[in-house]
């Protein structure tokens, strides 16, 4: 089950489990649409494309509760670009 994480790891904007600007990759780092964009839709973490995050059903909320856990890790996006074009 996905963890639906409460913000953007690169500039740790809000983003509700409802947001329809989130973007995660296979390993659930979780970015919104704007830093994707920046990232060239490449996550710095794994290297991996990003999807859109789907939307947990309300109802659902109370049985399985998004997570609370910050992940605030901003990315370096001169170094990133670099690794980008030595690719």
């Amino acid at each position: 089950m996905l963890q639906i994480r409460p913000t953007c790891e690169n500039c740790n904007k809000k983003l509700p489990f409802d947001s329809t600007e989130v973007m995660i990759c296979t390993f659930e780092c979780t970015f919104c649409m704007d830093c994707v964009s920046l990232l060239q839709h490449v996550c710095p973490n794994c290297g991996g494309g990003f999807e859109k995050r789907p939307i947990r059903p309300e109802h659902h909320l109370k049985k399985y509760p998004v997570s609370k856990t910050v992940i605030h890790k901003p990315v370096d996006f001169k170094k990133h670009l670099q690794e980008l074009n030595n690719k």
